[in-house]
C-alpha cells in the first residue's frame, strides 16, 4: 500500500507525556524500522553520555535530543494486519502549537497521550479542543506511564473520568482509553498482564477499530483550478481532483459564475490511448467544449452538486500570530486554490486560554495569540467552498497576513447568495452581499459652521477603515463643477438640492453609502430630495445655534455676510428652516465632533445593515 493511501493519525498531548516515545515504540513493535537502527541509536546515546530513548527514533533535529522536546511534526509509517498507517507526531510544547495544528490538519483520527500521574493537564485540554476544532472526532486516549503509578486501577479510573468527561463535553466521544507504558511496550500490541482489571482493546486494536475514511471518489466532484494553460488555440484547465470523479462528456459547473460546460477531453503527455476519466487524488488537465474564462482559484463541480458560494463565511479558527486579531482587520483567506481578501466582521465564542472556558457573550472583538474563536469574515469577491461537515477537503481554510500564516480552522458556514442569471441586471441583494451593506443617503443639513463637512469626512474615514463603500457629496465642492452655473437664489438653491439628490440616488443604487453635506435651508427642497431618493434617504440635522456658528466662523463667511459682502447668506440675510422630524439630530453645541461622528456611525450601522436569505448583516458587519 502506498503512503498516500495510508490511514493518517495524529498523536498529540501535553509536553513530556510521552508522545514521541510511544510512536518510537510503535515503530519498533510493528517492525517498521530497519534492522540495527535501535542498536545504532543506543550506541550513539552511550557515546554522547545520554540515556537511549525511544523518541530518538523520531527526533531528527539535534536540538530536540539535547532539550528532549519535539519541535516539528514527524511522519512515520507502520502496518497492522488490517491496514497501513501514517502517524503524525506533533509537538506538545505550547510555543510550537502552530506545528501541532499543521500536523493535525492532515489527520482523520488521533491518539491523545495523557500521563497517568498528571492526568488532565492544560495542554491536554488545549490539544483536545484543537482536535475538535479541526473536525477530528475519532480519538483514542493512551493513558501512558501506567507503570509509574504501579498499575493502580483507582488512579487510572480517575484519569478516565477526568479525560473522558472533558472530551465528551467538547463533542468528542473517545473510542477507547487504554492503560499502557510506552517505555516498556505494555498495552501497545497486546493488553498488559500488569493490568488484569482492564478489559478493553490494546492500542493497535483501538487503531484498527477506527472507521476508515469514506471513498473520496464517491463524493461530489470538487476540482480547484490550479492554473490555465494554452495548447495551440485551446485553453487547458489544470488542477487536482479533491473529491469525486471526472469523465469526458460530463457536464461541469464553473464557480464563481455558475457557468456550465462539458468536458471535451482529458489531456496528457505521450498518451498511447485517450484518457477518458480520472478520480480523486489525480491531477488532470482538461479541455471544455466552450471558450470560457477560468482563472486560478475557481472551482469545478458537478452540474447538480455545486459547492457553496457567498461573501460571508464563518470559521472556527486557531489564531497563531503574535499580534492579536481584531474586528475590522483585513486578512487573506486561502481555501482550496483561491485567495480572497477578507475583513473580520465579528469575533465571538472565544476560548479563554487560562480557564479553557468558552466566552459566549457578545463578541469580544479581539482574539489573542494562541486563542480559539468563531470568526465571521466578509469578502467582496465570492468565496467558494464547503462546510467542513459536508466535505472536509474543501472545508479547511488558512488565514494569512502580509504573506505570513497567522491562523487556520474549519468552515462552519458559508452564507449562500442566490445569484441572478448572467443576462439579468445585478440586484440590490447581490450588491448588499458583495459590499456587506446596502446603499443609502445620509443627508446632513445645518447652518454653515455647524460641523457638517467635518462630520461627513470623519464618517467617511471610519466607514472606509471598516471596508465599507462610501463617498461624500459636499455642497461647496459640487458648486465647483456640477453646480458651477448656480447662484444662491431660492430657485438656484432648489436646483442645487435636486441635482445633488439625483446623483446621490444613482450612487446609492450602486451600493454606496452617500454622505451628502449641504446647508439645504428649505424644508420643501429637502422633501424633494427625499422624493427623488426614496426610502434610502435619511435626514440628519447637524444642529448648532446661529450664535455658536457665528462664533466659530471657520471660513470668515459670517463676518463677510454681516458686512454685506455676501448676499442671501443663510442665517444672516436668508432664513434656515430647521428639520421638524429628522431621522437623527446631532447637537454639535454640546457634542464634540468626534462624538457626533460616532453617533452617526452607529446610526449608519443600524440602517445600512442588510438581511439576506440565511444570514443577517447586523451592526458588526458595517
Amino acid at each position: 500500500m502506498s503512503q498516500t493511501t495510508a490511514f493518517p493519525i495524529v498523536i498529540v498531548g501535553h509536553v513530556d507525556h510521552g508522545k514521541s516515545t510511544l510512536v518510537g515504540r510503535l515503530m519498533h513493535d510493528t517492525g517498521a524500522i530497519a534492522d540495527g537502527a535501535v542498536e545504532a541509536l543506543q550506541a550513539s546515546s552511550a557515546k554522547r553520555g545520554s540515556v537511549f530513548e525511544w523518541s530518538h527514533l523520531l527526533d531528527a533535529l539535534q536540538i530536540e535530543r539535547d532539550q528532549g522536546i519535539t519541535l516539528d511534526t514527524t511522519q512515520v509509517w507502520f502496518t497492522t494486519p488490517k491496514r497501513r498507517y501514517v502517524i503524525i507526531d506533533a509537538p506538545g510544547h505550547k510555543e510550537f502549537l502552530k506545528n501541532m495544528v499543521t500536523g493535525a490538519a492532515a489527520a482523520d483520527a488521533a491518539i491523545l497521550v495523557v500521563d497517568a500521574r498528571a492526568g488532565l493537564a492544560e495542554q491536554t485540554r488545549r490539544h483536545a479542543y484543537l482536535l475538535r476544532l479541526l473536525g477530528i472526532t475519532q480519538v483514542a486516549v493512551a493513558v501512558n506511564k501506567i507503570d509509574l503509578i504501579d498499575h493502580d486501577e483507582a488512579r487510572f479510573a480517575q484519569v478516565v473520568d477526568d479525560v473522558g468527561g472533558y472530551l465528551r463535553s467538547i463533542g468528542i466521544n473517545p473510542t477507547a482509553l487504554i492503560p499502557l507504558s510506552a517505555r516498556h511496550g505494555d498495552g501497545i500490541v497486546a493488553v498488559s498482564p500488569q493490568t488484569p482489571w482492564y478489559k478493553g482493546p490494546s492500542l493497535l486494536e483501538a487503531l484498527d477499530n477506527f472507521a476508515g475514511r469514506p471513498s473520496l471518489s464517491a463524493q461530489p466532484l470538487r476540482l480547484p483550478v490550479q492554473d490555465l494553460y494554452r495548447r495551440g488555440e485551446r485553453r487547458i484547465v489544470v488542477g487536482r481532483i479533491e473529491t469525486g470523479r471526472l469523465r469526458v462528456g460530463d457536464t461541469i459547473r464553473l464557480l464563481p459564475g455558475n457557468r456550465t460546460v462539458k468536458v471535451a477531453g482529458l489531456e496528457g503527455w505521450n498518451l498511447t490511448v485517450p484518457k477518458l476519466s480520472a478520480i480523486a487524488g489525480e491531477s488532470v488537465a482538461l479541455a471544455v467544449d466552450e471558450d470560457v474564462f477560468v482563472e486560478r482559484g475557481a472551482l469545478i463541480t458537478e452540474g447538480d452538486t455545486s459547492a457553496r458560494q457567498g461573501h460571508v463565511i464563518t470559521l472556527r479558527i486557531f489564531w497563531l500570530d503574535r499580534s492579536a486579531l481584531n474586528e475590522g482587520d483585513r486578512l487573506t483567506l486561502r481555501l482550496g486554490t483561491a485567495s480572497n481578501e477578507v475583513t473580520v466582521r465579528r469575533i465571538d465564542e472565544a476560548l479563554d486560554l487560562e480557564s479553557l472556558a468558552l466566552n459566549q457573550s457578545e463578541g469580544p472583538g479581539k482574539l489573542e495569540s494562541g486563542g480559539i474563536a468563531r470568526v465571521t469574515l466578509h469578502s467582496r469577491r465570492p468565496i467558494i467552498g464547503d462546510r467542513f461537515a459536508d466535505n472536509p477537503r474543501l472545508g479547511r481554510a488558512v488565514l494569512a497576513r502580509d504573506y505570513r500564516l497567522v491562523g487556520g480552522g474549519i468552515v462552519e458556514d458559508l452564507a449562500e447568495v442566490v445569484l441572478s442569471a448572467p443576462e439579468t441586471s445585478v440586484t440590490p441583494e447581490e450588491r448588499a452581499a458583495l459590499n456587506g451593506h446596502s446603499g443609502g443617503v445620509l443627508w446632513l443639513t445645518g447652518l454653515s459652521g455647524s460641523g457638517k463637512s467635518t462630520i461627513a469626512q470623519r464618517l467617511l474615514r471610519k466607514l472606509t477603515d471598516q471596508g465599507r463603500l462610501a463617498t461624500v457629496l459636499d455642497g461647496d465642492t459640487l458648486r465647483l463643477g456640477l453646480s458651477r452655473d448656480l447662484g444662491f437664489s431660492a430657485e438656484d438653491r432648489a436646483e442645487q438640492v435636486r441635482r445633488t439628490a439625483e446623483v446621490a440616488k444613482l450612487l446609492a443604487n450602486s451600493g454606496l453609502i452617500v454622505i451628502a453635506s449641504l446647508i439645504s435651508p428649505r424644508q420643501a427642497d429637502r422633501d424633494l430630495a427625499e422624493q427623488i431618493i426614496g426610502d434610502a434617504f435619511h435626514e440628519i440635522f447637524v444642529d448648532a445655534a446661529l450664535e455658536t456658528c457665528i462664533a466659530r466662523d471657520p471660513k470668515g463667511l459670517y463676518k463677510r455676510a454681516q458686512a454685506g459682502e455676501i448676499p442671501n447668506f443663510t442665517g444672516i440675510s436668508s432664513p434656515y428652516e430647521a428639520p421638524q422630524d429628522p431621522a437623527l439630530r446631532l447637537d454639535t453645541a454640546t457634542l464634540s465632533l468626534e462624538d457626533a461622528t460616532d453617533m452617526l456611525l452607529t446610526y449608519a450601522q443600524a440602517q445600512f445593515a442588510r438581511r439576506h436569505e440565511n444570514y443577517v448583516l447586523g451592526p458588526a458587519y458595517i
